[in-house]
């Protein structure tokens, strides 16, 4: 396998090339083939951004069709009909039957663009500074983005130069068992000696995806909701990688019942892997004077195209949700199956997540390591996530077939007791 010229010119900062070093060259659904005609089982599906599978038939053939017509695919914010049919695609499918009534922002093609775009929203609509965030959120890597992201990793890349403009507030479960958090984050605001800045917003993960799989409460979330209510604070829920489906609901908020004041989606918004975000916020909140927030490429009409279609295929009737939960199921419970399994053999593991955005903590990134290497001997592409790796992570394609799912986890289970043994 010729890998010279790519360790030779690519940066250092690539990742997922060292611990799957291998040349791939095609994929379909769940399924990677690297350039020796192996095959691999994808658990990892772009780290989220691949939820309706690698070349989707049906999405890709809406791509080919767009691109046949001579449509418009670089277009800054001009209108046109790829981005029209998205937004009517998207009231009509997703909104309306929520109930949500949102105007959407493009910003950018990234997710740490929709959370910029976010957090300044909420500064210029509330004339206040302060974002609270919590403890193994991650929300990105640019500046603004990064102040509100907990990983040390990413907070010290910046050379020294501090990040501004948020406090950070334990999320649900980081103290332990019997501990609500947000009734230190009341108290602080009830408190004007707290040295809380009363907050422009509060950024939330309802699943934190990097921070290790931590699933919040249904009922964390709704106080947390009324407390933003309580104090004339917005709540912006951080959809990216939660949201699309992947927790077995459109919007991961969907579960409590929460609304937020504004959303950010990426990821798998495209549904085709191409480079897609949008923020949604309450229509009072659209402060924005023209050109205050934008982006060259905030116009990019093939994933306009490619989102519409996964809409209409995926989203018009609760089937697919349904399924999603169902296979939700099956991995929780071989996992839950795995973790006491790990548990009997002396590794303290534990099953958590909600739909298919799933973990296992086994306490340990050496541990985490050493399973998800053996997967990928074995023809499985599985990641870590948590503080330390110690999380073994499931983010397979929601279209997976039931056969490669459960070939999967044969895998996963397989390596888990070779890696220890």
């Amino acid at each position: 396998m010729q890998t010279q010229t790519l360790e030779r010119m690519e940066s250092d900062v690539r990742t997922y090339s060292r611990s799957f070093p291998v040349v791939f060259t095609k994929a379909q659904n769940a399924r990677l083939t690297d350039e020796e005609g192996r095959e691999y089982i994808d658990f990892l599906a772009g780290a989220g951004t691949l939820n309706y599978g690698h070349n989707n038939p049906h999405i890709k053939q809406a791509l080919v069709d767009y691109l046949a017509s001579d449509g418009i695919v670089h277009g800054l914010d001009f209108w046109t009909a790829a981005k029209r049919d998205y937004l009517e695609t998207l009231e009509e499918l997703i909104l309306k039957p929520r109930g949500l009534e949102y105007k959407v922002h493009f910003p950018g093609p990234t997710g740490t663009n929709a959370v910029e775009a976010a957090i300044r929203l909420a500064r210029v609509a509330t004339g206040r500074h302060n974002i609270v965030t919590f403890t193994n959120g991650f929300h990105g890597v640019t500046m603004g983005a990064l102040a509100t992201t907990g990983n040390r990793k990413f907070r010290e890349a910046t050379g020294g130069i501090p990040t501004q403009g948020a406090s950070f507030l334990p999320f649900d479960g980081y103290m332990g068992e019997g501990i609500d958090t947000l009734d230190y984050f009341e108290k602080l605001l009830g408190d004007k000696s707290g040295g809380l800045d009363v907050p422009a917003a509060v950024i939330v993960e309802t699943v934190q995806g990097e921070g290790g799989i931590n699933v919040s409460g249904l009922e964390w979330l709704k106080r947390l909701e009324g407390i933003c209510r309580d104090n004339d604070i917005l709540l912006i829920v951080d959809d990216i990688q939660a949201g699309c489906g992947r927790t077995g609901k459109f919007f991961s908020f969907e579960h409590a019942g929460v609304t937020p004041d504004i959303v950010t989606n990426s990821k798998s918004l495209s549904g085709f892997g191409l480079p897609f975000a949008h923020v949604l916020m309450r229509p009072e909140l659209d402060k924005w004077k023209p050109g205050q927030y934008n982006g060259t490429f905030r116009g990019f009409n093939l994933a306009f195209t490619t989102a519409a279609a996964t809409l209409r295929k995926y989203w018009s009737d609760d089937s697919f949700e349904r399924d999603v939960q169902r296979k939700g199921r099956v991995v929780a419970d071989r996992f839950q199956k795995l973790a006491t399994w790990l548990t009997e053999q002396g590794i303290e593991a534990s099953e958590r997540g909600r739909g298919l955005m799933r973990g296992i903590d086994v306490g340990s990134g050496d541990i985490a390591d050493r399973i998800t290497a053996k997967a990928f001997e074995n023809g499985l592409v599985i990641e870590t996530s948590g503080q330390d790796g110690e999380v073994v992570k499931c983010l397979c394609p929601l279209t997976i077939t039931d056969e490669d799912l459960l070939e999967g986890l044969d895998i996963l289970e397989a390596s888990a007791k070779q890696a220890l043994s």
